[in-house]
């Protein structure tokens, strides 16, 4: 088995770690530095702006979009290792190449869905960085990963759409650049096919009856960088109907094809993340000394090390087989493996950074260190795009299928 990318990736590859050597790493501190200094802590500190300039200078712009016509034409399998590479910043990377979720998946939504005219308003500029977005999906007061029971109302009213409901945890709606919402809500909430009550929306920030009532917090953190993560309540806002993408009905549907890729960007994310952590526990051990020798020396250290470095291997290679299985047979064809990879990803890497947290000390809950912060953004991949629990279900149902 050949495991050598091609020529096409190396090079992009060589590229964007030279562009995180040169810019990002060196742009984190300066990033704290400028928010402190911003009017309000959503907006977005200069060095993001220069930061997403020198990219797309350099071409490392939208490399997630397979569609020539919109990104960079990667393959899943060609995009897994630079998105790698980016998760080992997540608050800047993702940010600087305009690959940061949610903006990927409300692009692959609109370059697959969406009308000329949406494509035109919105999706252009989203591919251009001008503006950010978010996706609407998640309510408080029902279980949403379960679109079925999404309870968001979208009412024709002649010319117009109604749109009423609370959602929260809708990620970059605190980002003043945030202008445009996907929302998924119910046209038809009494039908018969429960698959296709739901519909989406495009509705825009400045709507009235649009209110961003606040920023939640996850594990402590509001997440500045990546835009909050906002309770957002619609209460009669109306759009006209031209704004639905698709048809009614076809809510249910686009989220399905939304969130395949989006599974398999986290996973790969989670995996710089996880050699950001073990680069950091090296480099903790080799220079740190405990009751007269180096940690590196402590054999319990050493056992969490060659850990990390088996689980990171193990990782990767599920997640480049499910790249290919996507490429090659499609997401539907790769169904099992996009959801064991969910499943094993962020639990694998949330050990990873116990560890390197543990390793450092009170460092490690500190913010002199991104353990802390990487630690709370894995743990929160354990529920965001599904719980575990729901793609174990789901995964078991379908081996036991086989000997039914």
């Amino acid at each position: 088995m050949d495991f050598a990318f091609d020529a096409r990736t190396e090079e992009l590859r060589a590229r964007l770690l030279a562009f995180m050597d040169e810019y990002v790493y060196p742009a984190e501190p300066v990033a704290e530095e400028q928010r402190a200094a911003l009017a309000s802590p959503w907006d977005t500190p200069a060095v993001v702006g220069e930061l997403k300039a020198e990219a797309r200078r350099q071409g490392l712009w939208n490399l997630f979009l397979p569609d020539t016509e919109y990104g960079a034409g990667l393959t899943n399998l060609q995009y897994a290792p630079l998105a790698e590479i980016t998760g080992r910043s997540p608050h800047l990377a993702p940010t600087a190449t305009n690959c940061a979720a949610p903006d990927t998946g409300n692009m692959e939504v609109l370059a697959q869905f969406a009308d000329d005219q949406q494509k035109k308003q919105w999706l252009e500029p989203l591919l251009a960085g001008e503006i950010r977005s978010a996706f609407a999906m998640t309510e408080p007061d029902v279980a949403s990963s379960d679109a079925t029971n999404i309870t968001t109302h979208i009412e024709r009213d002649g010319d117009e759409y109604v749109v009423t409901g609370r959602k929260w945890y809708i990620s970059g709606a605190m980002n003043p650049d945030c202008k445009i919402f996907i929302v998924m809500g119910k046209t038809d909430p009494d039908g018969a096919d429960i698959r296709r009550q739901q519909s989406m929306i495009l509705v825009p920030r400045d709507t009235p009856g649009v209110t961003v009532r606040r920023a939640m917090q996850v594990f402590g953190y509001e997440d500045h960088s990546h835009g909050g993560h906002a309770e957002v309540v619609f209460d009669h806002a109306r759009v006209p109907v031209t704004n639905l993408i698709g048809e009614e009905g076809g809510g249910f549907a686009i989220a399905q094809a939304r969130l395949g890729p989006g599974r398999i960007h986290h996973c790969m994310r989670l995996i710089g993340m996880a050699e950001r952590a073990i680069e950091l526990m090296c480099r903790r051990a080799v220079s740190r000394t405990a009751f007269g020798k180096a940690l590196a020396q402590q054999g319990v250290v050493q056992n969490w090390i060659a850990d990390a470095r088996v689980t990171v291997e193990q990782l990767r290679l599920l997640v480049l087989k499910t790249a290919w299985l996507m490429d090659t047979v499609g997401n539907k064809g790769a169904h099992t493996e996009i959801q064991a990879i969910k499943i094993a990803t962020p639990r694998a890497v949330v050990g990873i950074l116990d560890r390197a947290i543990q390793l450092h000390g009170a460092g490690g809950v500190s913010q002199d260190f991104p353990l802390a912060e990487l630690y709370a953004s894995a743990r929160t991949l354990m529920l965001a795009d599904g719980p575990d629990e729901v793609h174990q279900r789901s995964l078991a149902r379908r081996e036991l299928k086989k000997y039914l």
